[in-house]
C-alpha cells in the first residue's frame, strides 16, 4: 500500500515531475504560488482535501484584497497538484464547486488618450535614444515588456518590413529547498502563438532603415549592446518619461493597450489583431478590446429593423 503523504509532501514529487515539461519561469511561478499561499493552508492536509476548506481559502483569500483572477489562478495549481496526488494513489478524488462573490463591475482596461499618445510619440521621435525607441516600438507593434527588452538588432528585417519576436525576458523567483534567489532568463515568449511577425509601419522603417546599416546585429535594441536591459529597470525608465511628459501614470502594458485599442477603433479586424498580439485565441482579443459604444449598438438595431422591413 502506497504510504500516504501530505499535500506539501505530494507538491514536491509534482514540481519534480512538472519541471520536465514546462519553462524554467513557469515552474517557478507555481513555486512562489505553493509556497507563499497554498503550502501555508493545504500543506499538512493528507488523502482528502474537502470543497469547505477550498472555499474558506478562497474567502480569506479575497477578504485580503486579492482579485478573482488571482485567487483561481491559485486554485489552478492547487487542481494539478492535488490531481497529480491521486494519480499517484495517495490522494482522495474530490470535484470541488468552489462559489466567487457577484463581480464588481468590470473596470475597462487602461489606455492612452489619443492626445497622450500623440504627445509620446512626438517626444520619442524627437529626442531618439535607443531605450526611447522601444517605446516607439511598442506603441506600433503591442510587443509585451519582455519582448521587447529581449529584442535584437538581427530580429529586425528591414527588408521583409517584420519585427520577428523570437524570445523574452524575465527575472524569475527560484525556490530550491531553503535557497530563495532570482534570475534573469531569456527564453521563448509566454505560448507558441507569441512566436510571431509583426509588420513594421512605414515610421518605424524611416527610423530603423539608417540604423540597421550601422549596429551589430546580435547586439540588444534597447541598449545597443551586447547585454540586454531587464524589464523592471526599463519600466521605470518609462515611468520617469511619463511623468517628465505629465502624462498621468500608465502600467507599461498600457502600451498594448493603446496599440490594441487604436487598431480596434481604426476598424481593423479582429483576427489580425488577435495575431499582431500574439493571443492565444480571438476571445482574448475580444473580450479584452471589443466592447461597442451606443452607437455601435444602435446602428446594429437599425440594420435588424431594416432588414425586416
Amino acid at each position: 500500500m502506497t504510504e500516504i503523504k501530505t499535500f506539501r509532501e505530494v507538491s514536491i514529487l509534482w514540481k519534480e515531475e512538472k519541471r520536465k515539461l514546462v519553462k524554467l519561469s513557469t515552474i517557478s511561478a507555481y513555486a512562489v504560488i505553493l509556497e507563499n499561499h497554498l503550502l501555508g493552508y493545504f500543506g499538512d492536509s493528507t488523502k482528502i482535501i474537502e470543497e469547505e476548506f477550498v472555499q474558506n481559502f478562497v474567502y480569506e483569500k479575497l477578504n485580503t484584497g486579492l482579485n478573482q483572477k488571482t485567487v483561481k489562478d491559485f486554485l489552478i495549481v492547487l487542481k494539478m497538484v492535488y490531481r497529480y496526488g491521486v494519480k499517484i494513489g495517495v490522494m482522495e478524488h474530490r470535484d470541488w464547486d468552489i462559489k466567487y462573490p457577484i463581480s464588481q463591475e468590470r473596470k475597462g482596461i487602461e489606455v492612452l488618450s489619443l492626445t497622450n499618445q500623440r504627445k509620446l510619440i512626438s517626444f520619442v521621435s524627437d529626442n531618439f535614444t535607443f531605450r526611447n525607441l522601444g517605446i516607439m516600438l511598442c506603441l506600433h507593434s503591442g510587443m509585451r515588456i519582455g519582448e521587447v527588452c529581449a529584442l535584437q538588432w538581427k530580429d529586425i528585417d528591414i527588408v521583409q518590413g517584420v519585427i520577428c519576436v523570437r524570445r523574452t525576458i524575465e527575472r524569475i523567483y527560484i525556490i530550491e529547498n531553503d535557497v530563495r534567489r532570482t534570475e534573469l532568463v531569456i527564453s521563448t515568449p509566454k505560448t507558441q502563438n507569441s512566436i510571431r511577425e509583426i509588420p513594421l509601419s512605414k515610421e518605424l522603417i524611416r527610423l530603423l532603415k539608417p540604423l540597421k546599416k550601422v549596429v551589430n546585429d546580435t547586439f540588444y535594441v534597447l541598449t545597443n549592446e551586447s547585454n540586454p536591459t531587464e524589464p523592471r529597470t526599463y519600466r521605470n525608465y518609462y515611468k520617469s518619461v511619463l511623468e517628465k511628459l505629465n502624462i498621468p501614470h500608465l502600467k507599461f502594458h498600457g502600451l498594448r493597450h493603446s496599440f490594441a485599442t487604436r487598431c480596434i477603433e481604426s476598424q481593423c479586424d479582429y483576427k489580425t489583431v488577435s495575431v499582431i498580439l500574439g493571443h492565444a485565441n480571438i476571445s482574448t482579443t475580444l473580450n479584452l478590446y471589443v466592447h461597442p459604444n451606443f452607437e455601435q449598438k444602435k446602428r446594429c438595431i437599425d440594420k435588424m429593423t431594416k432588414l425586416l422591413k
